[in-house]
């Protein structure tokens, strides 16, 4: 564990060519202002602390992290309905709320529909010809449209809440802009929730409001819970599969025994997947934690009040979680990896992402088995954000 400054903690960026995480000492982003009030912040590298951190909600609060300057309503209003800031038993209703969503079954029941989907881009990629910017065509469209199916968000609007939600992940912008973009994607929720409490649908949003209708009971959503479950749905539903499809499509085309392997196999697709959930690590930190106690972890202590942030491509790539881990083997036995994250707030849409990633990598390869790189130079990586990905990725076939 490394004891650094919230200046460049948990803001670990930089990747190399092989995805893996730095943890240099001359950081840039030590010289911005850290908008969380506490320090020192902790960051967990290897896998068994990295679980223990993660799966100790006791020991260890979401809910305690505080952002400096802000006001207790406004707070109040923007944690409503997001389970990632909040703790049990504001955690656990919510939760309980939305896991019937995201079953293996209900995801399975998706499974026709995600593949039509790839499908249609697929056959819009051929018509069109090549070349193809991989990100825009394939990777963040299918993933939009699925989510966008999903919550029953109107898909003309996609363009518009994508560039929002890269904004508010994109930490090269000033706060003040995040700001302005993150109240706007409520507001665009909050209509739309309106919208789908006048006029129901066979959407999740729909269903969360008629299973949950005002009446005075406990389970009661209120408007600001639906907006925060709505954004946060929307957002964590494009971002990490689209993400995880073009860096994932960029780590097989440079390693062509383990695309042809995932291309060729169709039993080899789901033990692949889970591959390249390990080896990526999207998510470059899980969010940060504030002890709640004083309390040792890896042989030191980490005193009450203090941030705990963990690295989620350093834990996936510890000899204790798997032999070699800095390689890329889509044979490889999987893991109990940590892509995402772990304990009460581990990953609620994982199975849908599965589903989207097992079924679109594949697909991608075998219609195009020829797909190639356009740029052999470094790709135009998207660092400085939450979320690890590319901006852009040609390929030609």
């Amino acid at each position: 564990m490394e004891n650094t400054s919230p200046r460049s903690a948990p803001l670990l960026f930089r990747r190399d060519e092989d995805f893996a995480p730095p943890f240099a000492s001359d950081d840039p982003l030590r010289q911005q202002d850290s908008p969380l009030a506490a320090e020192p912040v902790w960051v967990v590298t290897d896998w068994a602390e990295a679980r223990s951190v993660l799966g100790d909600a006791e020991h260890f609060s979401r809910g305690r992290v505080e952002v400096r300057g802000m006001d207790p309503e406004r707070r109040a209003k923007l944690r409503a309905g997001q389970l990632l800031a909040q703790d049990p038993p504001d955690h656990t209703r919510l939760r309980r709320m939305l896991t019937g969503e995201f079953t293996v079954k209900r995801i399975k029941g998706l499974e026709p529909r995600i593949t039509e989907i790839v499908d249609e881009h697929l056959d819009r990629m051929e018509q069109q010809g090549p070349p193809s910017d991989l990100v825009a065509d394939f990777s963040l469209a299918i993933p939009s449209l699925v989510i966008c199916e999903l919550l029953g968000v109107p898909y003309e609007d996609r363009e518009a809440f994508q560039e929002r939600a890269a904004t508010v992940i994109d930490f090269t912008l000033p706060d003040e802009e995040r700001r302005r973009v993150s109240d706007d994607s409520r507001a665009y929720m909050g209509g739309l929730v309106d919208r789908h409490r006048a006029d129901p649908g066979d959407d999740l949003i729909s269903r969360l409001i008629v299973r949950h209708a005002s009446d005075g009971g406990a389970d009661d959503l209120s408007d600001d819970e639906l907006v925060g479950i709505g954004n946060l749905l929307l957002i964590a539903g494009h971002e990490t599969t689209s993400n995880m499809l073009a860096l994932g499509t960029l780590a097989l085309l440079r390693r062509p025994d383990q695309l042809a392997v995932l291309r060729d196999e169709p039993d080899s697709v789901p033990r692949a997947v889970e591959e390249l959930l390990r080896y990526l690590s999207v998510v470059h930190t899980a969010l940060p934690r504030v002890a709640t106690t004083e309390v040792t972890v890896h042989g030191t202590t980490v005193g009450e009040g203090d941030l705990v942030a963990v690295s989620l491509p350093a834990a996936n790539r510890d000899p204790e979680l798997t032999a070699g881990g800095d390689a890329l083997d889509v044979r490889r036995e999987p893991t109990n990896h940590v892509a995402f994250g772990h304990g009460i707030h581990h990953c609620l849409g994982a199975p849908l992402a599965r589903a989207e990633m097992q079924i679109a990598f594949p697909a991608l390869f075998r219609r195009f088995p020829r797909l190639a790189l356009v740029d052999q130079g470094r790709p135009a990586y998207r660092e400085q954000t939450f979320i690890y990905g590319l901006t852009e990725l040609p390929v030609t076939w």
